[in-house]
């Protein structure tokens, strides 16, 4: 597509072959070249300057730039994020979103526009910066989608929002969105469509009706004991050993208070307490997280915890209850069933045999959020972003550099072609099963 308005424009028919990627006119192919090779120096740039969490300013600039070019409505620093709004006649609203924040995380592809850039963390440290999940092309395949949108609006009816979030790492800019008053300064969506891309093969995509993505939390947990010489233990209460036999029984919290039909994790990711081995300190800080697909399983675990940590305190004479610090919390992902079939049907006309049920991942997501405000359904699928040549190589080479890494990991990359059309397409084959 071309950036600005096409002096020719496809007739709806046309626009459906460009989606469908079926004999499409030559001249819609052309700027479907055109846009894409935007798309990619787009991609590129935010890969090679990425944003901490919350902290996305010129992410965010560079997107309201691109949608005031494409002529949407702009609302910019919308509790961090930016929305853009095109109306274009009577019909549905629509919502695609896409997140933009980088990770704390050294980056070690190997690429050539690879980020070197740090960044000062919440705590005063300096951290490298890396898009270490795909965020970059979330960015960049929406931006495609808008623009598509507004070349070619001979072909649509309706309102088509395209929703940019800040801080979904840290599970923060959804609700930052809805809390700077999201609600109402756009039109109410009639659905919100969102997509990941994740480690299957680029050109494939994987939808599903019902939980597809877990609910997380995480909680810090403060033990106060009595602090001693190391060499005079009675005189302590030791939050060390009660820490270490509390992680111990929380071990038991799944595999004993969970149905065995049921999910659920429980994970200890660190335990932090003293500072010299001859000095028992008076206090261990316990940090863990939790994942489940049902609310009443979530409930369970959270009660178990709340019961066996003072339990555990009371039990060593500590001289103070325990601290409880819930943070990073996501919602569960739980796809409407009719929206994801609506979805489901449009995206097999757009990819065929390369779309596939999706199983339920234990990965999780703050964009159930923004619906939930404004009540509507929604429904969340992935998009491969390893291209067919690199996953063959994987299976049949022993060298590092031919491996793909998951999601987070420093070595963590997309190929750009085809993942940039093909992520660009689902968010068009989706929107318009209701603006087309």
């Amino acid at each position: 597509m071309c950036r600005k308005r096409c002096t020719t424009s496809p007739t709806r028919a046309e626009l459906t072959l460009f989606v469908r990627g079926a004999g499409a006119p030559a001249g819609v192919v052309d700027a479907v070249q055109e846009q894409l090779e935007g798309q990619r120096e787009v991609y590129i740039d935010l890969h090679a300057h990425p944003g901490l969490s919350m902290h996305e300013t010129r992410t965010s600039g560079i997107i309201a730039e691109r949608l005031e070019g494409f002529g949407f409505e702009v609302h910019q620093r919308v509790g961090g994020g930016v929305v853009g709004v095109l109306a274009n006649g009577q019909g549905p609203v629509v919502m695609n979103r896409a997140d933009f924040d980088a990770l704390p995380v050294e980056k070690r592809t190997g690429l050539d526009y690879a980020s070197t850039e740090t960044t000062t963390d919440e705590d005063g440290r300096t951290v490298p910066l890396m898009h270490a999940c795909g965020h970059d092309m979330h960015v960049a395949a929406l931006l495609g989608a808008a623009g598509a949108m507004a070349a070619h609006q001979e072909a649509w009816s309706g309102t088509f929002i395209a929703l940019f979030q800040p801080g979904e790492e840290i599970a923060a800019g959804a609700r930052s969105m809805v809390d700077d008053g999201l609600t109402e300064k756009v039109p109410a969506p009639d659905v919100v469509l969102g997509q990941h891309v994740m480690t299957h093969e680029a050109g494939t995509i994987g939808t599903k009706a019902g939980p597809v993505l877990s609910a997380g939390d995480s909680i810090e947990i403060t033990l106060h004991g009595s602090g001693a010489h190391g060499s005079m233990p009675h005189l302590s209460v030791d939050p060390v050993v009660l820490a270490s036999t509390i992680v111990m029984r929380l071990q038991t919290v799944v595999s004993r208070e969970i149905p065995p039909s049921s999910f659920a994790v429980l994970t200890v990711g660190s335990i932090q307490a003293g500072s010299k081995s001859n000095i028992i300190p008076a206090t261990a800080t316990v940090l863990l997280n939790m994942r489940t697909y049902d609310e009443d399983v979530r409930s369970t675990m959270i009660t178990a915890l709340e019961r066996i940590v003072p339990g555990g305190c009371e039990a060593a004479g500590c001289p103070q209850e325990p601290e409880f610090r819930y943070y990073d919390q996501y919602p569960l992902t739980d796809n409407d069933d009719d929206v994801s079939a609506k979805v489901t049907e449009a995206l097999r006309a757009q990819f065929g045999e390369g779309v596939f049920e999706q199983s339920p991942q234990t990965a999780s997501e703050d964009f159930s959020i923004v619906p939930s405000a404004f009540g509507v359904p929604y429904t969340y699928w992935t998009v491969g972003g390893v291209s067919k040549d690199r996953l063959e190589r994987a299976e049949s080479s022993d060298d590092p550099a031919d491996q793909f890494a998951p999601n987070h990991s420093p070595y963590f990359y997309q190929d750009i072609d085809p993942t940039l059309e093909s992520g660009t397409k689902a968010h068009l084959a989706a929107a318009l099963a209701w603006l087309g």
